[in-house]
Parts: structure tokens; sequence; C-alpha cells
């Protein structure tokens, strides 16, 4: 990640947390040095080891070391991290830090699942721009630790055609040549088809990339043989955790899944100090 961005970010989350300061901490020894222990307590895929020195850096001083590195799979009580610093830094950072990791390391482990379902080397599986406003950088990282792979990172990151802008263009060949006519030779093109003709028409002027949007696995494979090896193919639109493995062999280059980022489930992790006791109901 951009150490700068992510600077920015943790330090625009820890703002919106404290507000006009930690009200459950200041009446407390705050100055005490503590010993604490991140320990995930589900089995998952971590991801964000590089949150809590940031956060710690921003709140004061702390010691953060990492006992596993991201992307490792881990076991329910497991401790994947140890800090050493001031009660107010440790306590007043915990919730940033956990959220924060809690989430990367859900989509994290919800990418490696998926692309065990799919089971087929040959296809590469991308998020999309489906993400929390705030939260695309911790995001699209978490889906390359699961062994994802990123998809524009935002609007700049090359043309994507999809319905609108083949509407507003008047057609799939329109949208191309319109395009095409004005971009420099290193911007790649995607766009999207729906139909046969539209995909026709696509392959004639000569997409990069080419979108089968919500088509069954059955029809990209079809709809693969019409396109030369040149082009890449992109299958999209309502594949889940439940539906991807339907996909394999379909000759796609890439699936895209939306429910990467836009369905997240966040991986239990906690953060105890020597001393404390986690309440178990």
């Amino acid at each position: 990640m951009n150490p700068l961005l992510l600077k920015d970010k943790v330090a625009e989350f820890l703002k919106e947390d404290i507000g006009f300061g930690d009200f459950s901490a200041r009446y407390l020894p705050i100055d005490k040095q503590l010993t604490g222990y991140f320990i995930v307590k589900q089995a998952g895929i971590v991801c964000g080891q590089q949150i809590p020195p940031v956060a710690y850096d921003l709140l004061g001083e702390a010691d953060y070391m990492a006992l596993v590195a991201d992307g490792t799979t881990v076991s329910a009580g497991q401790k994947i991290g140890k800090v050493t610093g001031t009660a107010a830094t440790l306590l007043t950072g915990e919730r940033v830090t956990l959220n924060l990791m809690q989430r990367m390391s859900g989509i994290a482990t919800k990418t490696a699942r998926i692309i065990h379902n799919l089971d087929d080397a040959t296809i590469k599986v991308t998020d999309t721009r489906k993400t929390t406003p705030g939260l695309r950088l911790f995001d699209k990282y978490a889906v390359k630790t699961g062994g994802g792979f990123n998809h524009r990172f935002d609007l700049t990151g090359g043309v994507m055609l999809k319905d609108n802008h083949i509407a507003l263009a008047g057609g799939v060949k329109e949208a191309l040549i319109r395009v095409k006519r004005q971009l420099g030779p290193l911007t790649p093109v995607e766009i999207e088809v729906e139909t046969k003709q539209e995909l026709l028409d696509a392959v004639a002027v000569g997409a990069d990339v080419i979108m089968f949007d919500n088509q069954n696995p059955a029809t990209v494979k079809q709809w693969r043989q019409l396109v030369p090896k040149t082009i890449k193919i992109e299958a999209s639109g309502g594949i889940s955790e439940a539906t991807i493995s339907h996909f394999k062999g379909c000759g796609a280059d890439f699936i895209s899944v939306g429910n990467l980022t836009n369905d997240v489930s966040p991986l239990d992790i906690s953060f105890l100090v020597a001393g404390a006791v986690k309440k178990t109901s």
C-alpha cells in the first residue's frame, strides 16, 4: 500500500473515532506501559499488518511486532501481533486498528475461498470498484493478499464502457469507434456486451477486453470461440462464492466478483493487554 496514502487514511479514521478525546481512558493511568496481543478467534488469512504501526505512530509511542506475515493462514486462538506502549496509545488506537484488520482479513479469506472454489488456474479472479467509500485502498490490497487481482483502482485505470456509456454513444460499435479515435496507444479499452451481435461488433472494431455481462457459463464458453485470442475476456455479473465453481473451464481470462468487497464478513480478531480476561459470553 502507498505509505503516504495509508497514513492519511488511518489519520482520518482516528480523528473520526477520537473526536474530542478518549473519555474512557483519560481518568486512568494512561502513561502506564502495557503489552498487548492481537489474537484471531477464527481460522482465516491475516491481512493488515501495516495498520498497527501506522496508527501507533500517529497516536504516540509503541513498538509493534507482527508475529505472522500478511497472507498467512492462521487458526483460531493464534497470536498474530504483539505491541508494547503506553496505555493511552494502545487503548485509543484499538478500535480503528481492529476494524481495518478484521475487514481486510475477512476480504483476504473470502478471496482465497472463491479462488479455491473456482479451481481453475487459467482464470484470474478480480475485484471491482464496488468498495465502501474511503476503504478502497484497504479492500483492494486485501484482495491481492488473498490471491486475487485488482481491476481498475479508479476511473483513470483504463477505459471501461458499460451499458450507460453504450446507450450514450448509440451502440457498442459507435462507442468503441468514438473512444478509440481519441485514445493514445497505451490506454486499453474494455467494453461490456450482452448479446451475440454486440460481441461481434466489439470484435470487429477491436476492443482490448470484452466483458460478458450476466451470462451463464455455457454462453461464456460458446462466445469465447468467437473472440480472437488477442482479445481478453472477462465474465462478470452476479457471480458469487456459491456459483463461481460453475465457471471452471469456461474460457474466460478474468472473472470479476463484486461481492469480494461489497459483502464482507470481517475475520474475528481481538486485542488484549496483559492481565485482561476476555469474557466468553
